[in-house]
């Protein structure tokens, strides 16, 4: 996500750049009031922010699993709110749900961080809508969506990642409608 958002503003950081891509490309008005983009700005960046946490200290677990780090999530939330650097009242939240559950999963996954994510996803989804619409680049913002989406998903699109491995390689597939692995001759 950190990579998507760097990127977005890359093209911009020059203002003799962005005049020059400006003129060429054009830029669309706004479809709607600052306001009230702004307005909607708060819950949406409030799920991005949880979302993007969420994907930090997942990957944690992980490489606390496969290297054996021990790591105690309660205590790396209390650390860092403790920090000089990040201190945000959000990880007091993440470390009651840690200490609620140490074997916690996701954070996605604690009811309370949950239901904070249910309750602003409309107002990433207007927001993203409102982006979309008036030709506002937001990376970031659709990224932590999309791992929120896909996270809660039983069923993702793999199955086509499956299928062109299957003709590409012949590496085999699952289906969803059987049990069992298959080849298909695609040719």
């Amino acid at each position: 996500m950190t990579q998507r958002s760097i990127c977005a503003i890359c093209p911009n950081t020059s203002p003799s750049v962005w005049r020059q891509q400006n003129y060429f490309i054009g830029s669309d008005e706004l479809l709607i009031s600052p306001q009230q983009l702004i307005a909607r700005l708060k819950d949406a960046l409030y799920f991005v922010i949880i979302t993007t946490y969420a994907q930090g200290l997942a990957q944690l677990t992980v490489a606390s699993e496969s290297y054996s780090y021990e790591l105690d999530l309660q205590v790396v939330t209390k650390v860092w709110r403790g920090g000089c650097i990040i201190r945000a009242a959000l990880l007091e939240d993440f470390r009651k749900a840690y200490a609620a559950n140490p074997d916690l999963r996701n954070i996605l996954l604690d009811s309370a961080i949950a239901h904070k994510l249910l309750s602003t996803q409309a107002s990433l989804r207007e927001v993203l809508k409102d982006a979309i619409a008036n030709g506002i680049p937001v990376p970031g913002y659709v990224n932590a969506l999309s791992y929120f989406d896909a996270y809660r998903s039983e069923k993702l699109p793999t199955n086509i990642i499956q299928a062109q491995r299957d003709y590409f390689g012949a590496h085999t597939y699952e289906r969803i409608d059987q049990e069992g692995i298959f080849h298909t001759l695609w040719h």
